[in-house]
């Protein structure tokens, strides 16, 4: 068994589970068990480390292997250690047929094992390089608000290069679409159901503006594509109206996913939808559902890292990816970044989440490939 294998297997088995998703004092919530055991394991091997507060009881962790001289650059290996919850029995992992199952296992503890290895391997063994400054940040929370890549942000943290760990299929992606969660809200007039021509029904109302979403405007979207990421789309999540059967709904409310491109920001959407429901003829309301959206990607695969990246991988030009992730906070926060790891994001967050074997111990070999290229001279 390698050492990402063994770190994997270690990793299932302590739940992170992002607090959003479950009560309050639930023994599986937060990241703190991942993160001691990681700062144990990564001090152990040699990199100084450090926590950053992000929220109550909830912190990035942060590991430097410094380099022999003065830093003239930094790399960021940036994965993120919250997971969406799951039973019981996926915190148990499990290996069948060359693939490892378990939560986290490509969402992205994966990502986790691979970075982490190939840094305790340069940090145990060397070679040490002379002036770039290799540093990983396990971040919180990036399956609800992202507040981890704020904070680190925020915090001042730079870099030459970020590289966010996600199912990618050992891809490297330079864009990802970004995630609006709007709210849309129509009101009318309540009456009893005995006489519905006294009111105005909210419900019949909302549904006109789904079924407008979900075809004219979704065709609309199908038209805005970018070569790398497809079209921007629109789906209609959740719709809450009325109280009981005998009285006319005076309100109703829709949670709309709207997945945007690079160029897309979310006072220009907003504004375009307000119109183009105008246009034709319903009256709602609209408002952000998330206290900030997660914005689209685009990092230029021309920039000196990420070129050596792409030929250290031998692909010949980026990918994208329909997800979002930390990538596109810590590119508008000044660290230009790209999206890479092991697994393939179909089966994360599945009953039966899994990772190929094979491709964890890929990652972890390319990235120490890549991280040594940094400093061929040191070779």
């Amino acid at each position: 068994m390698t050492r990402a294998e063994k770190l994997l297997r270690e990793l299932i088995a302590l739940p992170s589970v992002n607090p959003a998703f479950l009560p309050p004092g639930h023994p599986h919530a937060g990241e703190k068990r991942v993160g001691d055991f990681l700062a144990a394991t990564m001090g152990k091997a040699g990199l100084e480390v450090e926590f950053q507060k992000v929220l109550p009881g909830r912190s990035n962790l942060i590991a430097r292997l410094l380099p022999s001289g003065r830093v003239r650059r930094r790399v960021l290996l940036a994965p993120h250690l919250d997971t969406v919850n799951a039973e019981e029995s996926q915190f148990s992992p499990r290996v069948r047929n060359g693939r490892m199952f378990g939560r986290g296992a490509c969402d992205t503890k994966g990502s986790v094992a691979a970075m982490v290895s190939a840094l305790c391997d340069m940090a145990e063994h060397g070679p040490h390089l002379k002036e770039t400054e290799l540093t990983f940040a396990g971040l919180v929370d990036e399956e609800n608000g992202q507040e981890g890549s704020r904070a680190l942000v925020k915090s001042g943290m730079r870099a030459d290069l970020g590289i966010v760990g996600e199912p990618t299929s050992l891809r490297l992606a330079t864009a990802h679409k970004g995630s609006m969660w709007l709210k849309l809200e129509t009101r009318g007039k309540a009456a009893h159901g005995a006489q519905p021509e006294l009111g105005k029904n909210a419900v019949h109302a909302m549904a006109s503006v789904v079924d407008w979403l979900e075809t004219d405007y979704a065709r609309l979207l199908r038209k805005r594509t970018h070569a790398l990421l497809g079209s921007a789309t629109v789906s209609v999540g959740a719709i809450s109206g009325g109280t009981q059967a005998n009285i006319v709904p005076d309100e109703c409310s829709i949670l709309v996913d709207r997945r945007t491109l690079p160029g897309e920001e979310e006072p220009q959407v907003k504004r375009e939808l307000a119109r183009l429901l105008r246009k034709c003829g319903f009256s709602a309301t609209i408002e952000s559902h998330k206290n900030a959206s997660c914005l689209p990607l685009e990092t230029n695969p021309k920039l000196p890292l990420v070129s050596q990246l792409l030929s250290v991988l031998g692909q010949k030009g980026p990918a994208g990816v329909k997800f979002f992730c930390d990538a596109s906070v810590l590119s508008r926060g000044g660290i230009p970044s790209v999206v890479f790891g092991p697994g393939d994001i179909a089966y994360a967050h599945t009953p039966n989440e899994w990772i190929p074997i094979k491709e964890l111990n890929h990652a972890t070999a390319l990235l120490a490939k890549f991280l040594l290229s940094l400093e061929p001279n040191r070779l």
